[in-house]
């Protein structure tokens, strides 16, 4: 197999792990009684419970709009999930917080993790699953970048 053929594969790979990690949680959070979360809203909170608090930051971590990303936190107030609060370092600035409901939910997700990793470690082994983690936290470098033709 070419390096080329072997690229797609790695990619749709890590699309499907991404979609059956996501699935799996709104399973779980859904089993204990949750609202149903977008994806959208559960990639905000994952970006706040990570210390990524202004919509700005999210957005560009997320790499959408800031429109979208402002239409999302809205969403995620109605719910109750959590909050706009002035930024201490920068006044014109707002960080998006847990509300304490948000911060119930945040726990029950990070217990839902737990079990999915147990889980994996079950069906693919601990230490495959183990190095897969820690292959995908290393550092990447920077996007690439390509001049056009």
């Amino acid at each position: 197999m070419t390096p080329s053929e072997q690229t797609q594969p790695l990619l749709l790979s890590l699309l499907q792990a991404f979609y059956w990690c996501d699935e799996s949680l709104q399973n779980y959070l859904r089993s204990r009684g949750w609202p149903e979360v977008t994806r959208p809203q559960s990639m905000v909170m994952a970006n706040v419970v990570s210390g990524v608090g202004r919509p700005s930051d999210i957005a560009r971590s997320m790499g959408v709009s800031r429109q979208a990303v402002h239409t999302t936190i809205n969403q995620m107030i109605e719910l109750g999930m959590v909050a706009l609060k002035d930024d201490p370092d920068d006044r014109r600035m707002k960080l998006v917080t847990p509300t304490p409901f948000g911060e119930t939910m945040r726990l029950d997700a990070q217990r839902a993790i737990r079990i999915m990793t147990e889980e994996l470690s079950q069906r693919l082994g601990a230490e495959r699953v183990a190095q897969a983690a820690q292959l995908l936290a290393e550092d990447w470098g920077p996007p690439l970048s390509f001049a056009q033709d």
